[in-house]
């Protein structure tokens, strides 16, 4: 039977990955939309309506919502053929894409750690881990899902010691498909050339030349993109004026709440707030932080490759949203998605090594912890990940609940009463969004687009609102 299993080691390892994705997830499949972007994306979205050329051409050369991703909107064409807005259908199909990213971690960690248990701890974590709950019960994260994954391909297809030139076909087929899908994707080829450079020590002169085709789709994606987030309204928020060391000061505060989200996962939020002002003091020792974990790369530079290519990938990853490039908000969960495999992999690396060295000073104590009790260790750690997303995840049932729990949060977020009150507003509850509207207009103090947007709103309800009341006052003075 343990000869079975070890010929089989690495489908039943997968296997269970699959179940554990599908287990912490699955409530979600009996969650309704949000309205923050899926509306757009499947309600109000001509293009996956119906199988027509022109909705095929349409998918292939129009942006949606500020996004060009002709894959993954071509994935809710295929879903709506299939349920049309049933919501379930959509969940689970995020749901299994997410158990297939596991997998693929699994097997890219497993490969450049040269670790079974490395590999399959940090795919868990990255399956269960409360900062996942965005990215997969938000159906508008599709484009996160799908590129993830054929990132995830990509670098299968391209991370080894000696790639051959079928390799890098399959690398350029991935990275196409990754950037159709989301243009994150644009940060991979950089990643690919320091594994070169810093993993397979290849010089400049030899590891450039095969990121050129790469580089170049790349860049006619990003431009694309770029040219989506200035043609929309809202694109790039007026509001976000900072000057980019004020940008670069408040990004390293984000980057310390991201580490914290990670290591303590209690306090997530569809929206945060992070403040951009009186942050000097946090900022310094902030900035004192990361110099520390410099340094300390610095020196493992020759010994440890792979943890320089993971500090770079995991800064890499990040560097679309951090604001150099303006977009319009500061810090959300599902920015985390791949970054966090980094750190997942670094910290139980760092465990398995306590557990390797034999001049410890804690060796008789470590020479006592059997693989069982280190089983034991992971069980208690994805049980703890696998409680808190199960908890949390209720947040995104449906739109009231998720817009209520992010107000006890933040509840002078224009924003945030934005889009509550618009739920009000769609469940028919008229004068309710009303006068959330109209608190807001008094509470808060929204930037210029928030505002007119906040009495527009208000507004056109109020309107609304007096033609209901005189149409009842009418009927109540014909009946009688």
């Amino acid at each position: 039977m343990s000869d079975l299993l070890n010929r089989h080691r690495t489908w039943w390892q997968s296997g269970i990955l699959v179940v554990l994705g599908m287990v912490v997830f699955w409530p979600s499949a009996s969650f309704d939309f949000v309205n923050w972007d899926d509306p757009a994306y499947l309600e109000h979205n001509d293009l996956i309506k119906e199988w027509s050329w022109q909705n095929l051409k349409g998918i292939a050369t129009e942006v949606v919502t500020r996004n060009y991703a002709p894959l993954t909107i071509f994935s809710f064409l295929l879903e709506h053929t299939l349920w049309g807005l049933n919501p379930a259908g959509y969940h689970i199909t995020n749901i299994i894409l997410h158990a297939i990213n596991g997998v693929l971690v699994f097997l890219l960690v497993r490969r450049l750690s040269e670790s079974s248990f490395v590999g399959w701890m940090t795919a868990a974590l990255f399956l269960v881990h409360p900062v996942q709950i965005e990215s997969v019960v938000w159906i508008s994260s599709r484009k996160g899902l799908l590129c993830s994954m054929f990132m995830l391909g990509a670098m299968l297809a391209r991370m080894k010691s000696q790639p051959t030139s079928r390799d890098e076909g399959r690398y350029v087929f991935f990275l196409a498909l990754a950037l159709f899908s989301k243009a994150h994707a644009v940060v991979l080829p950089p990643i690919m050339l320091l594994y070169d450079l810093l993993v397979r020590k290849k010089t400049v002169a030899e590891a450039l030349p095969r990121q050129v085709i790469p580089g170049f789709m790349s860049l006619l994606l990003l431009m694309l993109t770029t040219g989506a987030q200035n043609s929309v309204l809202g694109g790039v928020r007026g509001h976000m004026s900072l000057g980019l060391l004020h940008i670069l000061a408040v990004d390293v505060t984000i980057l310390w709440q991201y580490m914290a989200m990670l290591f303590c996962p209690t306090d997530l939020c569809v929206m945060y707030d992070p403040p951009t002002s009186g942050i000097w003091p946090r900022v310094l020792i902030g900035i004192v932080g990361w110099v520390v974990v410099g340094l300390g790369l610095w020196r493992i530079r020759r010994t440890h490759p792979l943890w320089i290519l993971g500090a770079c990938s995991f800064f890499l990853l990040l560097f679309p949203m951090l604001n150099f490039f303006r977009i319009t908000t500061l810090m959300n969960d599902r920015y985390l998605y791949l970054p966090c495999i980094i750190v997942f992999a670094m910290a139980v690396s760092v465990v398995e090594q306590m557990l390797r060295v034999a001049d410890s000073p804690l060796r008789h104590l470590l020479d006592l912890i059997s693989d069982s009790t280190k089983g034991a260790l992971g069980f208690v750690v994805i049980t703890s990940c696998l409680f808190l997303t199960q908890q949390h995840q209720t947040v995104w049932a449906g739109p009231e609940s998720l817009w209520t729990h992010a107000l006890s949060r933040y509840p002078d977020m224009p924003l945030l009463r934005i889009q509550y009150a618009v739920t009000l507003y769609d469940q028919g509850r008229l004068a309710d969004a009303l006068d959330v509207m109209n608190r807001a207009l008094k509470e808060c103090r929204p930037d210029e687009l928030d505002f007119e947007r906040m009495q527009q709103f208000a507004v056109d309800w109020e309107r609304e609102l007096t033609t209901k009341q005189a149409t009842a006052d009418n009927s109540l003075k014909h009946g009688a």
